[in-house]
């Protein structure tokens, strides 16, 4: 995800300097930056030089410990702050962490917004993510510039931590549709329906969605590459099924779907789209 939003930055007109755990990832993608836009973009090895450097850090990485890490830990953001500094987190992590780190940023000056995306990797490449955002108004103001570049809807729904909770919302929605079209795509092909047809005819009705629109082609391709893992689903569902126990709020779908996926992890398959949870419905209709 990263990189394409580097990307559509640096198309905007913004001047970059970039880093990664992997510092070579870093330099091939100021190297190939650089050439396109005729201007310098500067790879560097810490956060806290890019912190240095910046005005506005846009970070994106796979979780709370890596998220308090970057920006908190050994060479993190913190360490090269300076007063006045915008931090923009685009991870997924829980409410709580976002909290924790915007408190510590805080105590520099720094402003910092739990800013996850929906939109996946098209969305990254096109620039139409949409951004659940939390944090002081102010923050989201002086980061309209940054988000536009980045993405289409930007939607402030609260303090620090908000934009995580928005972004379960999101996950919950996601997953029981997800479950909806494996299920239903599983069911038509087990009865010997005409896929592609179907799928004109479901995506033009009421049952249209995202999900069917884009995972149930991708499932009746047989397409099981990752545009968002297994994996990477998962972790987010651990997030929302904590919090909904946290708030007394029963997710049966949610959960349901946290179950299946763990049954793609055991045989081997965290790391294919999420879209191969209708292989299991096929196993089960095979069994039957």
């Amino acid at each position: 995800m990263g990189q394409p939003m580097a990307r559509n930055l640096a198309r905007a007109g913004f001047s970059l300097t970039l880093t990664s755990r992997t510092f070579a990832k870093a330099e091939a993608l100021a190297r190939e930056l650089s050439a396109l836009h005729a201007r310098p973009v500067m790879a560097v090895r810490t956060a806290a030089e890019v912190a240095a450097a910046s005005d506005v850090v846009v970070s994106c990485v796979p979780d709370a410990p890596e998220v308090t890490a970057a920006h908190l830990g050994a060479g993190g953001t913190l360490e090269g702050a300076h007063e006045g500094l915008l931090v923009i987190d685009c991870s997924t992590i829980a409410a709580e962490a976002a909290r924790h780190v915007a408190a510590r940023l805080a105590e520099k000056g720094v402003s910092f917004l739990d800013a996850p995306v929906s939109g996946g990797q098209k969305g990254a490449v096109d620039g139409t993510l949409t951004f659940f955002v939390g944090g002081e108004p102010d923050a989201v103001e002086r980061g309209a510039a940054v988000f536009q570049a980045m993405g289409k809807r930007v939607t402030r729904l609260g303090p620090s931590g908000a934009g995580q909770l928005g972004k379960a919302v999101n996950q919950i929605i996601v997953a029981v549709n997800l479950l909806a079209v494996s299920e239903g795509l599983a069911f038509a092909r087990k009865a010997g329906l005409p896929l592609d047809e179907l799928h004109a005819a479901l995506t033009a009705g009421a049952a249209s969605s995202w999900a069917l629109t884009v995972l149930g082609r991708k499932m009746i391709d047989r397409d099981f590459a990752p545009a968002f893992a297994v994996k990477h689903q998962q972790k987010d569902l651990a997030i929302v099924l904590t919090a909904a126990r946290e708030n007394g709020v029963p997710l049966p779908g949610a959960a349901l779907v946290h179950q299946l996926l763990s049954s793609l992890e055991a045989a081997g398959r965290g790391n294919d789209g999420t879209q191969a949870l209708l292989t299991l419905y096929e196993t089960l209709s095979s069994q039957s």
